[in-house]
């Protein structure tokens, strides 16, 4: 009687497992205090195994806490930029996140913002991926200052929500906020006037 072959691995399978034991252990204890070895642990491989498929850490870090945006969002390039915002409160600033374990992958990127290379990620993903996409819908010659600006309002909505826990923010639901945020989104993405321009705070 002969001994049966050893089973193959399923790759595809080994790596997703391992994204998603990655996914929630950075989003809940940062970059510096997971360790591969727990990642490994967790799906029931040795560290070199995961080095095998990512190469680094920070390369495992980079895949595993990619938020996928969606991308119909921007499918029609003549869909104005508030419409876009409003599907991206109710999908990015106000969903649950069950994939990184009910925490909210901005606070995660947070909890490891003191890295640059974290840093570099966010700016790559936000700046020169879907604000730039803004900018070209907005046109003109400040759009891409108008793009990070409403960048910066659902981000910052984000971290209201989610890092300083504001009492009331916290408590509303996405369609309470919907409306007062498509008039700020509005009133960013509008050209300014000449006499706009020549309005200075005193």
């Amino acid at each position: 009687m002969t001994d049966a072959p050893p089973r193959r691995r399923d790759r595809v399978a080994t790596r997703a497992a391992l994204l998603d034991a990655a996914r929630i252990r950075f989003a809940r204890n940062g970059f510096e205090a997971t360790k591969v070895r727990d990642i490994a642990a967790d799906v029931g491989v040795d560290p070199a195994l995961l080095f095998r498929y990512f190469g680094a850490k920070e390369k495992l870090y980079a895949e595993a806490m990619r938020v996928e945006i969606p991308r119909a969002a921007h499918a029609d390039p003549h869909r104005p930029v508030v419409h876009i915002a409003d599907e991206l409160l109710r999908e990015v600033v106000f969903d649950e996140w069950p994939e990184f374990g009910g925490e909210h992958p901005l606070l995660a990127m947070l909890r490891s913002s003191g890295l640059q290379s974290v840093r570099d990620q966010l700016r790559s993903r936000l700046c020169e991926d879907y604000l730039r996409e803004f900018a070209e819908r907005l046109g003109g010659s400040d759009a891409a200052l108008r793009a990070e600006m409403v960048g910066a309002l659902l981000l910052g909505l984000g971290v209201m929500r989610v890092v300083v826990a504001a009492p009331a923010l916290g408590a509303a639901d996405v369609e309470q906020t919907r409306g007062l945020v498509a008039d700020m989104v509005r009133a960013i993405t509008r050209p300014a006037s000449p006499e706009t321009d020549r309005v200075r705070p005193r």
